[in-house]
């Protein structure tokens, strides 16, 4: 059972301590409904194991607090403990403080200044076509329905704006087989595909400013696949490479630019998801920014689900207690002030006190 009366540091705690990997959430999507089931001015819906809590007050404008519940797999991390004013435990940092942060603003914050929808949901450490919060774009897209949206990602409590691109591509060279003692009647792939390297050494990345946002591009090599056996000369080399790009590229000027890049080689597009831009001249993310940011962004260098608010025509930006580096390690850690200091922020701009 989760108590939303405790601190907001124990309260992650707790959380912390029921296992949630992805695709096993079921646990903790059943305490987070039963706690949040048990406050009044909110209304409780869910599917699967995302659970959706909205105010219906009226207000002018609505607001979406999302986070995910689940954690990559644990690796002795579980229980958790606390050591030096940090809280160590397995998805402490991404992302059950912001979790508890949601929950703590949806049991504090009855009467907000804005309508409030709290969206927690499941798989977000895994494949795209089992996200939760894609499930509930397709199941249910009124209830991400919303002026502005905040992803409770860790951010070490600096707001990010927007989120980069990425998009992975096979490259490959082709040769022609033939066996060792007789290299010179083939053409060796694997050699031919030091072009593709070259390329990507040479590569400088992009460092557009995207809406007063200095974003920060990286082009890399990810996989090398080739070989055939100890005595053949190899036919085909395959490099995967890895194109982070920013948000004022389209995914088809990210494919049309990796296609001028790689020119003359074969490139097929194996995975891709779009960009956000950054969106904080709309007003309530100025306003969220002055308030809860004093007035500071950054842009976010890597991909969330601020993209999927950003698809849905909501503008999102990032905002999250833990320390992203820290994320998916052995000693993943939240620091204890850190929890408390996005707490005491964000209670203040939704009661309208900051």
């Amino acid at each position: 059972m989760l108590d939303l009366t405790s601190d907001v540091a124990d309260l992650t705690a707790a959380i912390v301590d029921i296992r949630s990997e992805s695709g096993d959430e079921r646990t903790l999507a059943d305490a987070v409904e039963r706690a949040l089931s048990d406050l009044p001015h909110l209304k409780v819906s869910r599917d699967g194991d995302a659970i959706v809590a909205r105010t219906d007050l009226g207000r002018p404008r609505r607001v979406v607090v999302a986070g995910h519940i689940d954690t990559v797999p644990i690796v002795d991390n579980v229980p958790s403990h606390v050591e030096d004013g940090r809280l160590y435990g397995c998805g402490t940092s991404d992302m059950k403080a912001g979790v508890a942060v949601q929950l703590k603003l949806a049991a504090l914050v009855t009467e907000p200044v804005h309508d409030v929808t709290y969206v927690f949901y499941d798989n977000e450490e895994v494949d795209a076509a089992r996200n939760g919060l894609r499930r509930l774009a397709k199941n249910h897209p009124a209830w991400l329905a919303g002026d502005f949206a905040i992803l409770m990602e860790p951010t070490d409590g600096v707001i990010e704006g927007g989120c980069q691109g990425t998009m992975r591509v096979r490259v490959v060279a082709r040769g022609e087989r033939a066996h060792s003692a007789r290299s010179w009647m083939g053409r060796n792939a694997i050699h031919d595909a030091g072009a593709i390297l070259d390329v990507l050494r040479a590569y400088t990345p992009r460092e557009p400013e995207v809406e007063g946002l200095r974003f920060h591009e990286g082009l890399n090599a990810v996989f090398v696949e080739g070989g055939v056996a100890g005595n053949v000369i190899p036919d085909e080399c395959v490099v995967t490479v890895n194109y982070r790009f920013a948000p004022d590229l389209s995914l088809e000027d990210a494919e049309a630019h990796l296609r001028e890049v790689f020119d003359g080689f074969e490139v097929t597009v194996t995975d891709a998801a779009a960009p956000a831009r950054p969106g904080l001249d709309d007003p309530s993310a100025a306003a969220f920014v002055a308030a809860v940011g004093e007035g500071r962004a950054r842009a976010k260098l890597g991909w969330t689900d601020v993209s999927r608010f950003s698809a849905l025509g909501v503008p999102a930006v990032n905002y999250g207690p833990g320390d992203p580096t820290l994320a998916h390690t052995r000693n993943e850690y939240a620091e204890i002030a850190k929890i408390r200091e996005a707490e005491e922020r964000m209670v203040a701009w939704l009661a309208g006190s900051r």
